[in-house]
């Protein structure tokens, strides 16, 4: 009874979790953000222990199918600066805390 009472009476912060994507930027055409979307979460999903993995399985498959030269980076606390050819960029989070930036540059 008293547990309820304090859960009740104070606020609690509580962590949200997105299952999806949460795209921050992104210039790519649809097809390509889309594809990039999907990989991205497959990539996180199936490595969610090892970014490096995840990081190469998303650019080696957007390579195949958009051409190469694409770069990926994935995981947490990150900043970057890059150069990128225009409309071939795209950052976004899964999984909360989760960031995924992918560009191409040749």
């Amino acid at each position: 009874m008293a547990e309820e009472g304090a859960a009740a009476g104070g606020a609690t912060a509580e962590k949200v979790v997105h299952t999806y994507p949460l795209i921050r930027h992104c210039d790519m055409s649809e097809e390509m953000r889309i594809e990039a979307m999907e990989l991205s979460v497959t990539a996180c999903e199936k490595f969610s222990q090892n970014n490096e993995l995840a990081a190469r399985m998303v650019k080696e498959t957007m390579d195949k199918k958009f051409g190469p030269a694409f770069h990926v980076v994935v995981g947490e606390s990150y900043g970057f600066e890059i150069t990128y050819e225009c409309t071939t960029i795209c950052y976004m989070y899964f999984g909360g805390n989760q960031a995924v930036c992918i560009w191409k540059c040749s």
